[in-house]
């Protein structure tokens, strides 16, 4: 073989609706590693993106909110399947980004994968968590079922462009809902290459939408954006928040916020309390702790049916 063999760069592209388009407005900006070596160009993502990912999200709700628990934990394990195989590929693209070495790059990517098993395990589970038959007094049945919300627009974490970026799509999808994901602004590349694993992996085109480029100009239309059903500002400063916040309140979208940011003064942090590990952004953020069902029942409504029983005779129930 030549020495002077030239490398294939790869060319990183946005994932909406199943399929990897450049960005409309043919815009890139840099990505370097934490000593700022160039690594690639990622897609900058515009307006008319954002409003394509969630035309594709609302596409695809139907069909996925409408399929089995049971098929969609199947879907999300063969997802932690489809990452095993490409797990050398996530280790190098997360030590790079979040500037680790090779084995602790190697942990964080083997956690990411067990949170999509975690994940693919509760959804057939969650129903019967926050569901059930409720007491009445009355000849009826009264039936209470956790339904997805919608379309989620999902901030991802800023500093864990892996592990917590799993954490904040699985749960969301987990439950029936579909996604329109915006990457970490710094870090995209570990996000844009998850998009390739789940488009080989049985998950309908549409469920989860990857954008990258800066977090405030795409998330700004989407908080607005009337078929937005709902909003994670996991990855948002305490600034863009609140505006975004503000902006979701037209439409009565629901939003997750971290109750506790960053940016917050050191004395009014130490007087509230700690952050639980799946609700603030940030560096002290531990993305490896339990999870909990928060976040899976956070984009969640509840549908409760009245059903008559039928004649209650001297006896009890007719049934």
């Amino acid at each position: 073989m030549s020495d002077n063999r030239l490398s294939v760069f790869k060319t990183y592209k946005l994932y909406v609706g199943g399929k990897f388009p450049r960005s409309e407005s043919g815009r890139v900006y840099e990505v370097t590693d934490s000593k700022g070596k160039w690594l690639a160009n990622a897609p900058q993502s515009s307006r008319k993106d954002a409003r394509d990912a969630v035309v594709a999200a609302r596409k695809a709700f139907g069909g996925w909110s409408g399929a089995t628990a049971y098929n969609r934990g199947q879907i999300l394990y063969r997802v932690a399947e489809m990452l095993e195989g490409r797990k050398d590929q996530f280790v190098r693209e997360v030590a790079d980004a979040e500037g680790l070495s090779k084995s602790k790059a190697a942990a964080v990517v083997d956690a990411a994968i067990d949170r999509w098993v975690w994940y693919a395990g509760w959804t057939d589970k969650i129903g019967q968590v926050v569901g059930g038959a409720n007491p009445v007094a009355g000849p009826f049945f009264n039936l209470s079922t956790p339904e997805p919300t919608g379309v989620v627009t999902v901030l991802a974490p800023q500093e864990s462009s892996f592990l917590g970026l799993v954490s904040v799509i699985a749960p969301v999808i987990a439950t029936g809902n579909t996604a329109v994901v915006i990457a970490s602004t710094a870090s995209p590349l570990p996000a844009l290459s998850l998009g390739e694993v789940l488009a080989t992996s049985d998950l309908p085109g549409g469920v989860v939408n990857i954008l990258s480029g800066r977090t405030a100009e795409i998330a700004t239309p989407l908080a607005s954006h009337q078929d937005v059903n709902a909003i994670d500002l996991t990855g948002a400063d305490t600034a863009l928040a609140k505006e975004l916040e503000i902006a979701a309140a037209d439409n009565l979208k629901r939003v997750l916020r971290p109750p506790v940011s960053r940016h917050r003064p050191e004395k009014e942090a130490q007087s509230a309390a700690p952050p639980s590990p799946v609700d603030a952004d940030g560096g002290a953020t531990d993305w490896t702790a339990d999870p909990g069902t928060h976040r899976l029942t956070a984009f969640l409504e509840t549908k409760t049916v009245w059903h008559p029983t039928g004649a209650l005779g001297v006896s009890g129930s007719s049934y």
